[in-house]
């Protein structure tokens, strides 16, 4: 069983940078693939970014493509989320997820993720 816990969400005006967290315990964190997710309340979850084990394929969300950065290190089973020119719409529950995967393989769905944090709040003011 893999927990993660993230943290580093906030509140923060349009433009400005967060940098979220997501510490792992419990597992073979190299094993996993990691992605971040985000929901807003009344609306339905969506894929924000994911990374291959060793962090070497990573792939964004259109909405986030260019302002977030997804990385990872290993040796601190730790996977991040650099948040830049955040926007009132990035406003959410962020949660990571980890998937246990081989070789560089990614997912973009939910439902293909094995374990999940419980969230940390990200608002934006306008």
């Amino acid at each position: 069983q893999v927990q993660l816990v993230e943290s580093g969400g906030g509140l923060v005006q349009a433009g400005g940078s967060l940098r979220l967290s997501c510490a792992a315990s419990g597992g073979t964190f190299s094993s996993y693939a990691m992605g971040w997710f985000r929901q807003a309340p009344g609306k339905e979850r969506e894929f924000v970014a994911a990374i291959s084990r060793s962090g070497g394929n990573k792939y964004y969300a259109d909405s986030v493509k260019g302002r977030f950065t997804i990385s990872r290190d290993n040796a601190k089973k730790t996977v991040y989320l650099q948040m830049n020119s955040l926007k009132p719409e990035d406003t959410a529950a962020y949660y990571c997820a980890a998937r246990f995967s081989s070789w560089a393989v990614i997912s973009t769905f939910g439902h293909e993720y094995d374990y999940w944090g419980q969230g940390t709040q990200v608002t934006v003011s306008s």
